[in-house]
């Protein structure tokens, strides 16, 4: 294949990339450098159009085809941005910023964005326009829903678009997708118990917010054991579990739990807010104690778009020669916002025997990048093929 061909050549300089960005790691919006990179080797490509700033730190680049009889538009994403975590890979390019690494492989996809976006430059084979994404915040900040709430999508009139991730554990450069319901939503709880604190030697004199609390984080476990249909996939995790004193013998005053819920459909979503409300009300009241429950919605259900899923899988076989059905994920992923606003589709590509993401022994697999560049170009060139 051609387009593979063209990566092969330049992967030794989209492996350099990728290591200086695994080098210079950036936290949320803070990708500064990163996407000063990113504007600046677009510019080098030739990029018909480069606009910064979009999503506060996002940046888009505009290639057009040899010809647009079509009007057609398409949009290929990539994150940027890094985790908060203290690297333990040892590698020659290991970060150089204590407490950020690229553990979940955002170096890969930007650079891989990139070879794709300098080999549209180059080549310029299809009819219409590519707008090449690249997009912070997506650990957490909801970068692409701000980057959707500046009005990207009707800004370059993306009628569709394709988003990537590695995937350790698969065979390198392969690819999984699946149609519908991928990804999760992922909401956070902050749950405070409030009781009577005091004297442990004297617990019938107090309220004690800790039975209140160490209650509640097992009956929070009956959502999915008891609400909802065994059918659905809901999972409440209770992550966090704070007193008020730290004391041997001291009841505390108060209680607070932290901890997650991740669905795949919003009437489940609906239903965990609900029961946990209900659950941490039912047992305060039941102690003689008070609660507070501050729920936050975060991403919602990523959705692939059953067309743009069928095209993706069948440009990865042609790229890779297979593409398997991916199991739902229960982690979430921000370019559900992207997808809430227009068709498309999000594919992982295999990293190999790799350690998980967020893990600080990660890496991503930089022979993975050939595969990852050409299911881009080929997005586009069998969407959008030269008039």
């Amino acid at each position: 294949m051609p387009v593979k061909n063209r990566f092969a050549e330049l992967q030794d300089e989209i492996t350099a990339w990728r290591r200086d960005l695994h080098e210079n790691p950036e936290i949320l919006f803070e990708t500064h450098r990163t996407s000063a990179l990113v504007a600046e080797r677009l510019k080098e490509f030739g990029c018909d159009e480069i606009v910064t700033g979009i999503g506060r730190t996002g940046v888009v680049g505009v290639i057009k085809g040899k010809t647009d009889t079509s009007g057609k538009v398409i949009g290929l994403r990539a994150d940027m941005d890094a985790l908060p975590i203290h690297e333990q890979t040892g590698l020659d390019y290991k970060s150089k910023t204590d407490g950020a690494m690229h553990a979940c492989g955002h170096d890969g996809h930007t650079a891989m964005l990139l070879g794709a976006a300098k080999y549209l430059s180059e080549t310029r084979n299809f009819d219409g326009t590519v707008v090449v994404i690249f997009q912070p915040a997506e650990e957490g900040g909801g970068g692409g829903r701000e980057m959707c709430e500046d009005g990207m999508m009707e800004r370059w009139g993306i009628q569709e678009v394709y988003g990537m991730h590695n995937w350790p554990g698969r065979p390198v450069g392969s690819f999984a997708i699946r149609p519908g319901a991928f990804f999760a939503a992922t909401d956070q709880f902050d749950i405070t118990f409030e009781g009577r604190g005091g004297h442990a030697a004297k617990p019938h004199e107090t309220v004690d917010s800790t039975v209140m609390a160490a209650q509640a984080v097992l009956a929070l476990q009956t959502i999915a054991s008891r609400n909802a249909d065994p059918i659905d996939q809901v999972v409440v995790s209770v992550t966090s579990f704070e007193t008020s004193s730290k004391a041997f013998n001291v009841i505390p005053q108060r209680v607070h739990l932290k901890g997650t819920v991740r669905t795949m459909s919003s009437e489940m979503r609906d239903l965990a807010e609900t029961r946990i409300k209900d659950i941490c009300a039912g047992i305060a009241a039941t102690f003689g104690g008070s609660v507070e429950v501050k729920y936050h919605r975060g991403y919602p259900v990523m959705v692939n778009h059953e067309d743009q899923t069928e095209f993706a899988a069948e440009v990865a076989k042609a790229v890779s020669g297979g593409c398997d059905e991916a199991p739902l994920v229960m982690g979430g992923e921000d370019f559900a916002f992207m997808l809430e606003e227009c068709p498309g589709a999000y594919i992982l590509v295999g990293n190999g025997d790799s350690a998980a993401v967020h893990h600080p022994e990660y890496n991503f697999n930089d022979e993975a990048i050939p595969a990852g560049c050409s299911w881009w170009a080929e997005i586009v060139e069998r969407r959008m093929p030269a008039a």
